[in-house]
């Protein structure tokens, strides 16, 4: 281990090259490197590689506020959010500070030190590397990537031809004249249909519940025609605050008058569809809103049912046929290749495990302080996205109010800093129980506590989060602040800021 560093920041996504970027101008003093397991930069949008990968956010608030989405493709495809995650590492001058192929497994701090020791694993070559640090920030999310989500049907064993995840897509699987079978309903499952439908002799989408699915417009036409007018950047800005004006009150409206928004949605995939629509197919059993929507560009799903070359059917499994699946209503569905587009499973901080002075640290028993910091965890950040707008959105806002919480510990002298509950504020539900989809579900005992109020609420709201982070002084009682040590002394001198 070389000198301490100012930060590690661990992932090199959006959320991490985000952070870095922030970093790099408003706190240019501080000492850094990034962590990143994959050998390139790109996180989520490096690993899946998925016929139609794309976002499901407009690339207006999915992109870095500090540089502009450069072109008028309203949901992007996944090469090109990579090359953008890339290039903004480079135009920064960040792309130099990415350390590939780590692992992190476990980071430790010491009351003593004042530091974390990350402990990592090189995984091209096995060995184990450690950096310490003063300050600690995760951009890792909170998705496994080894594997997704996969439950286990019956008979598989029988079935001859090919079965795959999304998440682990073979570079060499061809479809083409193929009877392809899509399990699940989800982004991945919406995306994936269509894609594959250009190429196969068939396409079916076999779901246990219908989603919400609504068309955007693949390409931005009025930020088109603005940039002939107006500068890049003020278009860009222009768009952003429409498109995120567009999706707060699309979350208001669906929460304010649900069974109006049930009849927009449901209706838009009646028009689209035309003559093959059939209601229990699109017409879900929860709210709008009670999960993550869909957005697919230019209707491209719909279409493909209309013009037949792809299918839905809701019904459930009962086993795996030698050449295909056996469904409840008795119906079988051919099938060459199998698609378990089935979900994603929640990890916290990838894996890595947390410790203070020894002692294993278990987030799900703390809170959230402002969204950002660890209750309870010294000079930790972790860096979460929104559920209902743009995850960058929210990963901003994190980036600058740590870039802030640094310039005031300088400023004031502070080494450490560490949120406390002084009111008993935590509650049992998950900071994610804003959503109901199954991987939360299943990953709720995994999760922060929700808190009653601010700080401690993550509100998904951009707006209250803005005042709250951007706004509001750092100073406040609920930060324990430790002055660093001087040599030979054995205890911190804490004090409420």
């Amino acid at each position: 281990m070389a000198k301490p560093l100012d930060v590690v920041i661990i992932g090199a996504g959006v959320s991490g090259i985000g952070m870095a970027s922030r970093l790099s101008v408003e706190v240019p003093d501080q000492t850094f490197v990034i962590l990143e397991r994959r050998q390139q930069a790109g996180g989520t949008w490096d690993l899946f590689r998925y016929p139609g990968v794309r976002s499901d956010s407009d690339m207006f608030t999915y992109g870095f506020q500090f540089r502009p989405w450069s072109n008028c493709r309203t949901l992007a495809d996944g090469q090109s959010i990579r090359d953008y995650v890339a290039d903004t590492a480079r135009e920064f001058g960040i792309a130099n500070r990415i350390e590939y192929g780590m692992s992190c497994t476990h980071a430790e701090w010491s009351s003593t030190r004042q530091l974390w020791t990350i402990t990592a694993t090189h995984e091209p070559s096995g060995e184990t590397r450690q950096w310490t640090a003063r300050f600690v920030v995760s951009g890792q999310g909170y998705y496994r990537y080894d594997q997704g989500y996969r439950p286990q049907f019956a008979n598989e064993q029988a079935f001859q031809g090919q079965i795959v995840h999304p998440q682990h897509w073979p570079e060499d699987l061809d479809c083409t004249g193929k009877q392809v079978v899509v399990i699940g309903s989800g982004a991945t499952a919406v995306t994936v249909v269509p894609a594959v439908a250009q190429h196969a002799a068939r396409v079916t989408m076999l779901q246990r519940s219908p989603t919400y699915i609504f068309s955007l417009p693949s390409w931005d036409r009025m930020t088109e025609v603005l940039g002939k007018v107006l500068p890049a950047e003020r278009c860009y800005a222009i768009a952003r605050r429409r498109n995120l004006f567009i999706w707060r009150t699309t979350y208001k409206l669906c929460q304010r008058y649900p069974k109006a928004m049930r009849r927009f949605f449901v209706g838009q995939a009646k028009r689209h569809i035309g003559d093959r629509f059939r209601m229990e197919d699109f017409n879900p059993s929860y709210d709008p809103w009670d999960q993550r929507l869909c957005a697919v560009p230019d209707a491209d799903l719909f279409k493909s049912i209309a013009a037949g070359k792809a299918d839905v059917v809701t019904d459930g499994i009962v086993r795996f046929t030698a050449n295909g699946l056996e469904l409840r209503s008795g119906r079988h569905l051919d099938a060459d290749i199998v698609v378990t587009a089935t979900g994603l499973e929640l990890q916290m901080f990838g894996g890595m495990k947390l410790s203070i002075d020894g002692q294993p640290y278990d987030v799900s028993t703390k809170m959230l302080y402002k969204g950002v910091l660890l209750q309870d965890l010294p000079n930790f950040a972790w860096i979460l996205g929104y559920v209902n707008l743009s995850w960058t959105m929210k990963a901003d806002l994190s980036s600058l109010y740590l870039c802030r919480l640094f310039k005031h510990m300088k400023r004031h002298n502070h080494a450490v800093v560490t949120p406390r509950d002084h009111d008993n504020a935590a509650l049992e539900e998950s900071v994610l129980d804003a959503l109901s989809a199954g991987y939360i579900e299943r990953a709720k005992h995994l999760l922060p506590r929700q808190g009653r109020g601010a700080p401690w609420c993550v509100r998904h709201n951009y707006e209250e989060d803005h005042q709250m982070m951007m706004q509001t002084p750092i100073e406040d009682a609920r930060l324990e602040t430790a002055s660093p040590k001087s040599p030979g002394r054995s205890k911190v001198t804490r004090h409420a800021a």
